[in-house]
């Protein structure tokens, strides 16, 4: 079997380790996702839909699709994607993630097939995807460019990319970090580091570069007065989601 080059960051992957079993608790170390999810599942659902010409108001509006879900984590969206029919593939560098994510797909009948593994031995060992999902990971790894490069290489000609990460300037510093880390402690400090943060136009050449056109991208943007996430066109300022294709 080939082994690819790893662009994993062994001190970020051992960050999230330690929190591998917090994953479902509303209020624990995972709470900002949690409550970001509806919103990220808002957009992907609708670019996939859209992609793949699919009705989300049919049962299961994703049967036929193959979906790998890249530092998937407990599993927060590779669960919805498997109840809208779509074969599910979830992935993790982080080995403590993986038995979490399972036991917790049993627990909710739900058939995923989970691992422990990168994106770069996915790809080298052939594996394709009609969507790959890669939220909240580029920011972590070691080398974005050869990670997205993985990640299109796991795309099917005609694939849909859907990633998301932190802008890097001055509010997504003290939102990001100060904020979430050290005045809300929602998460645990040195979760993130500012440096590693990509703005939409470096990510933007980046999957370009990667062999990818990219085609959309939003703002996730939290109110705190409603206490909730919601979609934006023109606000990227902290968080963003984009998505691209791979050429047929």
């Amino acid at each position: 079997m080939q082994t690819a080059q790893s662009t994993v960051d062994a001190g970020e992957i051992a960050k999230f380790e330690a929190m591998a079993a917090e994953w479902w608790d509303l209020n624990g170390k995972f709470k900002p996702l949690h409550m970001l999810n509806p919103c990220r599942l808002d957009y992907i659902t609708s670019q996939i839909a859209g992609e793949f010409d699919r009705d989300l108001s049919s049962e299961t509006p994703f049967k036929g699709l193959r979906i790998l879900d890249i530092g998937c984590g407990g599993g927060l969206l590779s669960e919805p994607m498997a109840r809208l029919g779509a074969t599910v593939v979830g992935a993790d560098a982080a080995a403590g993630n993986i038995p979490v994510a399972q036991v917790h797909a049993a627990q909710s009948g739900l058939e995923i097939d989970y691992r422990h593994t990168t994106a770069e031995d996915m790809a080298a060992n052939g594996e394709q995807f009609d969507v790959v999902l890669n939220m909240e990971v580029v920011e972590h790894v070691a080398s974005p460019p050869d990670y997205l490069h993985a990640c299109h290489d796991l795309l099917k000609p005609g694939g849909l990319h859907i990633c998301s990460t932190i802008n890097r300037n001055p509010k997504s510093f003290m939102m990001a970090i100060v904020g979430a880390e050290h005045i809300m402690r929602w998460l645990p400090k040195g979760t993130h580091e500012w440096s590693k943060f990509i703005t939409p136009d470096e990510l933007f050449a980046l999957i370009t570069e990667a062999g990818m056109e990219p085609v959309d991208r939003k703002g996730f943007v939290f109110n705190p007065i409603a206490w909730s996430w919601s979609l934006s066109d023109k606000d990227l300022s902290v968080n963003y989601v984009t998505a691209s294709l791979r050429s047929a």
